[in-house]
């Protein structure tokens, strides 16, 4: 049945139930109408809205549920569906609806995986131009100022040395970038050497302390899984240094269930609502691209932890 015959529907045996209580029931209307006349009509009409507003209420209830949905749903938090009950209009349109859910999902997941793609080759461009290019140049000329620093008389020979400490840290942050940049050490040592070398810096660099958790029989992982893994604690460590006013970091990785899960958890100060921002859409861009889920809880001075649960395909025997 249609919506508009089933509105029609209620609507009728409501009118047909007030017709025939007026046609069998001893109630007649009076000129001038007398007051107890006025209290059964009055209360007959109550009634005959009331119930037309309970079958109108439970007609169009799946309605009202696709309209809470479509104001709420986020593709970044896929799987949100509605139940498909029964037949009609209102269940041809929820069908409808949790179709084109599932097929925006599957079109945001693989352009999410595109731009993600082009993202990481052109950070390892700019990463091989800043090691090739501004990295070279940068030795030469530390090179040559210590030439010129050996040779040179004070106090000369002082400006050239403090100009020469300059260069070196100047070039030793050119090759903290290229690292963040391009995690060489993953591809060529693995996850947990990339991991370590990442909280290791991270703790040189900020000052704070760092606790790791990495157990050693991690399942296999594939090298696109493990960069999601590897830039998503980046990303998480990023934001603990910038935004979360903390003096310790809890990093681990370890199988449970059937995935390998990450979780980066600190002490800072917390706001009770994890802030989606543009780091927070890209962590959960990179956890969509390897099916993996993403969860974020932030306590009121309790600290933020977020957790990657990245599923392990099971072998085939």
């Amino acid at each position: 049945m249609s919506l508009f015959w089933r509105i029609f529907a209620l609507n009728a045996v409501v009118l047909g139930a007030a017709t025939a209580l007026l046609l069998w029931a001893p109630v007649t209307v009076s000129v001038p109408v007398l007051l107890t006349e006025a209290v059964i009509l009055v209360g007959g009409l109550a009634v005959m809205l009331i119930a037309n507003a309970a079958l109108l209420r439970i007609g169009l209830a799946p309605l009202e549920r696709l309209t809470k949905l479509m104001t709420t749903v986020d593709l970044l938090h896929p799987g949100q569906r509605l139940p498909e009950r029964g037949r009609g209009e209102a269940a041809e349109v929820i069908r409808t609806f949790n179709a084109m859910l599932q097929r925006l999902e599957h079109e945001r997941a693989a352009s999410s995986a595109r731009a993600l793609l082009a993202q990481e080759a052109e950070r390892r461009r700019i990463a091989q131009e800043l090691h090739d290019e501004v990295g070279q140049s940068m030795t030469a000329i530390l090179l040559t100022l210590k030439r010129s620093a050996d040779e040179a008389d004070e106090p000369l020979r002082g400006e050239l040395q403090q100009a020469q400490e300059i260069t070196r840290g100047s070039l030793d942050e050119v090759r903290r970038l290229v690292r963040r940049l391009r995690p060489g050490v993953l591809e060529d040592l693995g996850l947990i050497s990339a991991l370590n070398s990442l909280t290791h810096e991270f703790a040189t660099h900020t000052g704070l302390r760092v606790v790791r958790d990495f157990a050693p029989d991690l399942p296999e992982l594939d090298q696109e899984t493990e960069l999601v893994l590897y830039r998503v604690a980046q990303e998480a460590l990023t934001n603990v240094a910038r935004h979360a006013e903390a003096d310790r970091v809890d990093v681990s990785l370890r199988p449970l269930d059937g995935t390998v899960v990450l979780a980066v958890t600190d002490d800072g100060r917390g706001t009770g609502v994890a802030k989606e921002g543009a780091g927070m859409r890209g962590m959960r861009e990179r956890a969509l691209l390897i099916g993996a889920t993403l969860e974020v809880s932030s306590q009121p001075q309790a600290g933020t932890q977020v957790r990657l649960a990245v599923p392990v395909p099971r072998k085939q025997p």
